[in-house]
């Protein structure tokens, strides 16, 4: 995995990098409230409540009653979501001099830019399941990257990356949690839009038994996501015991990445202990963008420490010279 290089010039003044460093946190915290609202569209069938787009009923405004106060009103955020994206972008694109940092600021704006076609898309040909599916994994993976250009606005981020040193078998560990998280946010984006949250309705068995019969799609689907939450959960759990001993900046993510999945897992529980309440299944989702999301920073911070040492080693030679 390749990692920030810190050869490249130096970060901008404090001052000025407190500014978009704020921004990029509030882009982070607007994106969080975004799958909230995408999430209980969803979960209330309020996806075709406005069956337009750009415009709702041909209006920039329409009456903000029933489901289209929850499917306008998450076009809204939206749009604000949207224009921070590009507000972000532009700001580092002349102020902040480290590639690697303007790249995710460009990733995260191409990604926003595909997230509403994808959204428009998915209105105008009445929620076809692929173009569904792919709306709500681009909602995560741009959320994972407005935290990594929080982390990497931060004016700390060199000091932290400089103490942040794991050894390798860490750092491949963490990148292995980071992508089995990601195939169990897959899997469940495909099972909240093939509305498979019931297929198997009891929980910790599946009908009883360990492993239920798979002859439908959704209850196979839905037991390949329990599958992939269980190996996330094995290797989040080594990799929180493998980070423990390690120096702050890496010990505290990957606790944190730990509480998350033991959280996910509660919720996961609940959803169908509760056949799928509103504000149940709205938690599991945007807990899961949490987990996605600090499983995202464990890795670029245990990376970066990997760059940040490889930078010093290279540079002890000249100086002893």
């Amino acid at each position: 995995m390749s990692a920030p290089s810190h050869s490249e010039p130096a970060a901008p003044p404090r001052p000025a990098r407190w500014w978009y460093h704020r921004l990029a946190l509030l882009l982070s915290l607007a994106t969080l409230i975004l799958l909230g609202a995408g999430a209980l569209v969803v979960g209330t069938g309020s996806s075709l409540a406005v069956p337009d787009w750009p415009l709702a009923y041909g209006q920039v405004f329409p009456p903000m009653v029933g489901g289209i106060l929850f499917e306008h009103g998450h076009r809204l955020i939206a749009s604000s979501v949207g224009l921070l994206t590009l507000i972000l972008a532009a700001w580092l694109r002349f102020a902040e001099p480290r590639r690697w940092v303007r790249y995710l600021a460009v990733g995260a704006l191409a990604l926003v830019i595909l997230q509403g076609l994808l959204g428009g898309i998915t209105v105008l040909l009445l929620l076809p399941k692929a173009i569904s599916i792919g709306h709500a994994l681009a909602a995560q993976a741009f959320f994972a990257l407005t935290v990594l250009l929080a982390q990497g606005t931060s004016p700390g981020w060199e000091r932290l990356a400089a103490q942040a040193q794991a050894p390798a078998g860490a750092r491949n560990l963490a990148a292995a949690s980071l992508a089995a998280v990601v195939c169990a946010v897959a899997l469940g984006a495909v099972v909240r839009h093939y509305n498979a949250g019931l297929a198997i309705p009891d929980f910790p068995l599946a009908y009883g038994a360990l492993i239920p019969p798979l002859s439908a799609f959704p209850i196979l689907i839905h037991f390949l996501h329990r599958v992939a939450a269980l190996a996330a959960a094995l290797l989040v759990i080594w990799t929180a015991w493998r980070f423990r001993g390690l120096p702050g900046p890496l010990a505290r993510p990957a606790w944190f990445l730990l509480g998350c999945l033991l959280l996910q897992w509660a919720l996961g529980a609940a959803v169908i202990w509760s056949a799928r309440e509103l504000i149940v299944t709205t938690l599991h989702l945007v807990n899961g963008a949490l987990l996605l999301g600090a499983a995202g920073l464990l890795v670029l911070r245990a990376w970066a420490g990997r760059a940040a040492a490889r930078t010093g080693a290279a540079a002890a030679p000249s100086t002893a010279a």
